[in-house]
């Protein structure tokens, strides 16, 4: 059982995916301080407000706390669009230097070489 698992962590796919987990939990970082720091220092300089979550609203005794969720969804927006502009970047760099593929032309088979095959098919067909 023990050689089992050594091989099951040893693989490829383990440690790619633990290594994507990493980067993932680095780059984290980076999107919520730039959607904190940047996208919504902006959004609150044209709206006046950029913090939703206080809104609620009383059902008997509980309160209903919509505004967190709101301020959830406003959230994962921003945080969407700043990894969309930088996935979105990050590719327009890659593929700029990436040299095009040069397309060759494929020849077609001639009239010629359509009807040898044919006859060969024929024949073939014949002979069985």
């Amino acid at each position: 059982m023990f050689k089992e698992f050594k091989a099951f962590i040893a693989r490829g796919n383990v440690i790619e995916l633990a290594v994507g987990l990493a980067m993932g939990t680095a780059f984290n970082a980076i999107v919520r301080s730039l959607v904190d720091n940047i996208l919504m220092p902006l959004i609150t300089s044209m709206t006046g407000k950029a913090d939703v979550s206080y809104l609620t609203f009383t059902i008997g005794n509980t309160p209903i706390k919509y505004g967190l969720f709101l301020q959830s969804i406003i959230s994962f927006f921003l945080i969407a669009i700043a990894l969309f502009l930088i996935v979105k970047t990050i590719n327009t760099l890659t593929t700029k230097n990436k040299p095009e593929p040069e397309e060759t032309p494929v020849e077609a088979p001639t009239v010629e070489e359509y009807l040898a095959e044919i006859r060969d098919l024929l024949a073939e067909k014949d002979v069985k």
